[in-house]
This record gives C-alpha cells, sequence and structure tokens, in this order.
C-alpha cells in the first residue's frame, strides 16, 4: 500500500471501507451518505469532492465522489484501489438512454463499456481490451432489480470522452445495440482488472437522445434512489 494520504484523497490508510459506491457527483455522494450510511464520518473534502464512511445494515461501506469524465474517475479509482486497498466499486450514475424500449428512470446495469477513449492504451495490450463488469455484482444487481420490480436492461453501455460532440455518430452505437452513453465505465472496469479487484456500473436514464425525454440537474441529484438501492443492496 502506498503513502496515504494520497494527492486527491485526504483520508488515513483504514478510514476507507473495503466497498465504495461512488458518483460523479459528490452533492449526490453526500445525499447517499445522509439516506443510507448510520454514522457517516467525512473522510475527504479534497477539491470538494466529498467521501464519506459509515455502515450500512452494521456492515462498513463508503460513498464519494468521482468527478466528471474517465480521467477524473481515473485517478480516484486508481488511488482507492492501489494505495487505500479498496476491493469493490460501485459506480451509480446517469446515462442517456440510445434504445426506444427504455425510459426516463429506468436501470441500466454496465455489463461491458465501449469507448471512444484512449485510456486503455496505457496497458500496451496486443489488441482492443473489452472493459467489463464484474460477473457475481453485475447478477446480484439484476436479482436485486427483479425482488423490486425496478426497470431495468443489461448490456452495453458507450463511455464517451466528449459531452459537446463536434459530430454525433449515435446511431451506429444504436446499430449495434448498445443501451446508453455515459462517460466512466471503461476506466472505472481497466482500473478493476489490473488491481484484480470487482466493479460495477449502475446508471439510471436520465434522458434520451432519440425521445427528448429529460431530467432536472435537481432531479439527478437527489430523486435517482433506485439505483441506489440496488448498489446498497450489494454491501
Amino acid at each position: 500500500m502506498a503513502k496515504t494520504p494520497t494527492p486527491h484523497i485526504g483520508a488515513q490508510a483504514g478510514e476507507i471501507a473495503k466497498t465504495v459506491i461512488m458518483a460523479g457527483d459528490p452533492l449526490r455522494a453526500k445525499f447517499m451518505a445522509e439516506r443510507f450510511l448510520e454514522n457517516p464520518v467525512l473522510f475527504n473534502q479534497v477539491r470538494g469532492m466529498l467521501g464519506y464512511t459509515g455502515t450500512y445494515q452494521g456492515k462498513p461501506v463508503s460513498v464519494m465522489g468521482h468527478g466528471m469524465g474517465i480521467p477524473s474517475i481515473g485517478i480516484y479509482t486508481y488511488e482507492l484501489f492501489n494505495f487505500y486497498d479498496v476491493d469493490t466499486i460501485i459506480r451509480v450514475g446517469s446515462a442517456g438512454a440510445l434504445q426506444e424500449d427504455l425510459h426516463v428512470g429506468d436501470l441500466v446495469l454496465a455489463m461491458g463499456a465501449c469507448t471512444d477513449s484512449n485510456y486503455a492504451s496505457q496497458f500496451e495490450l496486443p489488441g482492443t481490451y473489452a472493459p467489463i463488469a464484474d460477473f457475481s455484482l453485475l447478477r446480484g444487481a439484476a436479482e436485486t432489480c427483479e425482488r423490486l420490480g425496478y426497470r431495468y436492461k443489461v448490456g452495453n453501455v458507450f463511455s464517451s470522452d466528449i459531452f459537446y460532440k463536434e459530430h454525433s455518430h449515435n446511431d451506429k452505437w444504436m446499430s449495434m445495440g448498445v443501451l446508453a452513453i455515459e462517460m466512466e465505465a471503461p476506466a472505472l472496469y481497466l482500473n478493476a482488472a489490473r488491481a484484480g479487484k470487482r466493479a460495477l456500473t449502475i446508471c439510471t436514464i436520465s434522458d434520451h437522445i432519440i425521445t427528448g425525454e429529460e431530467t432536472t440537474a435537481e432531479e439527478r441529484q437527489t430523486t435517482f434512489t433506485k439505483m441506489m438501492d440496488v448498489a446498497f443492496s450489494l454491501i
């Protein structure tokens, strides 16, 4: 384990649980701490990226923000896996739907993550690596959705480095059955694979590329609780 605190996380060794549930928005992490954790303790506020550790049904768990985009989540998850000895990271976030049978509020369990990012090039692999979720987490999430009656789909997401694009190729990803667009899953899955750890991305559909359905920033911060229920069921 490397020396802690790190340049981006102010926690001391032992202050972060083995399982961390992460969200892009640090205020969503704060919301999860207040809604789900017993006796939450703030362990990080470096750069405003809030992180808390507490217990959920008696089990230690941490929640933390990871920022927007692959570079940001890449930094935080690398440090958690490799410097704080975290075993499992579950990301909960928003995504834009690419298929007509998905609707705002539905859940997407990201089995795999297609991407236009160059993040995997650092590993100098002699081919194209397919970033995928941990199957035990994926199966558990699907079982929870079934038990709670939550609308969900399992499959590929597309994770883009660019939010405001000059040229969109969404139709090509749609034609390949990709469910939704988000911006972080590949870095999480690649870092987990390299460290021999577990990871899963659970997204709530916040807008629809085809129909134009959308939600507000406040709704995304405080009302997307079904994906949180699923994530915490995996603790």
